[in-house]
């Protein structure tokens, strides 16, 4: 029997933090997994990480790592994000540590918009979510 490409299905791991509200970590349909966005909360902890925007960047990262390996994923197979920042001052250093991920050598960079937001929950300097895709989901 051919597997139904059409049901959407809920992405969920203990490796990044829970969600919080009426939404999944990520939604799986088709080949496709779209993600929450992520903002820079220590899953182990629940609260905000402390520092500046590059410790921040890091936490969102590992947390969007974790959401996409438990869809079978990695950053490779990401196509398009959404960066949320504060202010929009941090995006040199936000980039770098975003380039590191999403965009090593010999690797096609996702689609990306960048945005300054007024305001992000917990007081966060960042927040990021992405959309994925692989032809074996």
């Amino acid at each position: 029997m051919r597997p139904d490409h059409t049901s959407k299905s809920a992405i969920a791991t203990t490796a990044a933090p829970a969600a919080i509200g009426p939404y999944s970590q990520a939604v799986h349909i088709g080949n496709t997994v779209y993600t929450s966005g992520q903002i820079p909360i220590d899953p182990a902890t629940g609260e905000l990480v402390a520092g500046g925007i590059e410790s921040q960047t890091i936490r969102v990262l590992d947390n969007l790592k974790a959401v996409l390996a438990a869809a079978g994923l990695t950053f490779a197979h990401v196509v398009r994000t959404t960066v949320y920042l504060k202010d929009l001052a941090d995006f040199a250093a936000m980039n770098t540590l975003y380039a590191s991920h999403f965009a090593p050598e010999g690797v096609v960079a996702p689609a990306r918009s960048t945005v300054q937001v007024a305001a992000l929950p917990k007081n966060a300097l960042i927040e990021i979510d992405c959309i994925a895709h692989a032809p074996s989901l």
